[in-house]
């Protein structure tokens, strides 16, 4: 079967579109938010708070009116959703009964497995507490001994929470700001999702949700992303038979990316979209609500799948490696800094930072691509809109943008945020 040949530009935008973050918001509201969160496949949640959690600026940058607590109330309040994982995401609910396969052969991890044979009075007493109390945080057990060297908690009730978690024998019913409560899975799932699929139905939806939440992808990657989804060793012949099978049924379909010598593959319900796109098009679902990114820039997210993990570099040409866990002197650029989506491009970077105790938004570095279109006065307009669209968002009552730089990009972003809906009165150093 030949390659369907495309552009770069086409994939580029292809694994945007598909994420929903381009050409612009085309989602409003609670409605809008689950809708978005089904196209996405998934959505990493992290704990940290330094401007918003990277899973908000995620939906900020997809739904026109967004706010926290709409993710709260179509994960929780409607439970359209379920946090899972041991790296933490947010599935639809309805993919549960495909999830039980991975929770079953969580079960064999070494650490759990080990756990439950030493602790099994603890995980008795933590599923009785449940039974009889309701929803129990991590805080709301004392523990009966302190764990040394565990990385799933400090204390044995806190290991066990885990252990029965990661199996599926509880669930996360509610988050307290970003804490986890818990209670018995057949009290949180709807019942028409509390059930397991068998090992043929949960690996056949794992070998398409593999490509499915990339977009598009390298053949030769399937195997090793298909194994974690599964948590089961593929060989290489497997990998193959499976991928043959997949082509056999039109399930997937080759595709070749313009400057790439490897074989990538997409769902063939895509191709449409990949031809639109590849005419200079754009697909009538994919129309924005609001402003495009080219009116308007986006400050994309640190685990945004298009460009966390290397991938901005694959799909951009733009270096970019979330530098909050590497020791200040090893820093390139900032603790928190957001790649800007301006059209279809990554062309700077910047580190904000809120002071909550006085509102102040400050942008402590700002650094712009060798090709950002830094003389372009609409790049300028884009770029102060954007700005004061996430001024809005995070609540800020004054900004300092002293860092951005020349300073006839500052001066004009200043002229932007004067006259945002919001009054934004940029701060001196």
């Amino acid at each position: 079967m030949n390659p369907i040949p495309i552009s770069k530009t086409t994939a580029r935008r292809f694994v945007m579109g598909k994420q929903g973050l381009w050409p612009g918001r085309r989602f409003l509201g609670a409605k809008g938010t689950a809708t978005a969160l089904n196209q996405m496949d998934a959505l990493q949640l992290d704990p940290l708070n330094v401007i918003a959690r990277s899973q908000d600026i995620m939906m900020y940058g997809r739904v026109l009116d967004y706010q926290p607590e709409l993710l709260h109330q179509v994960a929780y309040k409607e439970r359209g959703f379920f946090d899972y994982g041991s790296t933490l995401f947010l599935y639809p609910i309805s993919e549960l009964p495909y999830w039980r396969l991975h929770m079953k052969h969580a079960e064999e991890w070494k650490r759990l497995k080990t756990f439950r044979k030493e602790h099994p009075e603890t995980i008795k007493e933590v599923i009785n507490a449940l039974r009889i109390n309701g929803p129990m945080g991590n805080k709301d057990f004392k523990g009966n001994k302190k764990l040394i060297n565990s990385y799933r908690g400090g204390k044995d009730t806190s290991v066990a929470l885990y252990s029965l978690w990661i199996t599926g024998e509880v669930m996360i019913t509610r988050r307290d700001g970003f804490t986890r409560v818990y209670d018995l899975t057949e009290r949180v799932a709807p019942p028409k999702f509390n059930y397991s699929a068998t090992e043929k139905e949960a690996e056949d939806f794992f070998a398409r949700k593999t490509i499915s939440f990339l977009g598009l992808m390298r053949e030769k990657r399937w195997r090793v992303k298909f194994s974690d989804y599964i948590q089961r060793k593929i060989g290489v012949d497997e990998a193959n038979r499976r991928i043959a099978e997949m082509y056999e049924k039109k399930i997937i379909s080759p595709v070749s990316i313009e400057g790439s010598k490897e074989r990538w593959i997409a769902l063939t319900q895509n191709l449409p979209a990949l031809d639109k796109l590849d005419a200079g098009k754009v697909p009538d679902a994919w129309q924005p609500l609001g402003p495009s990114t080219q009116d308007e820039v986006t400050f994309v997210a640190p685990l945004e799948i298009v460009s966390a993990r290397g991938r901005a570099k694959e799909v951009f040409d733009f270096e970019y490696i979330w530098e909050v866990y590497k020791p200040l002197a090893k820093r390139r650029w900032g603790y928190y800094v957001l790649p800007i989506l301006y059209g279809d491009n990554l062309v700077a970077r910047l580190d904000p930072k809120l002071d909550r105790k006085t509102m102040t938004l400050h942008i402590k570095g700002f650094w712009l691509e060798d090709d950002a279109p830094i003389n372009d006065p609409k790049f300028a307009d884009a770029f102060g809109k954007g700005l004061a669209r996430f001024s809005n968002f995070v609540d800020a009552k004054k900004m300092d943008i002293e860092a951005i730089m020349p300073k006839k990009l500052q001066n004009h972003i200043r002229k932007i945020l004067k006259e945002a809906p919001k009054d934004f009165n940029s701060t001196q150093k």
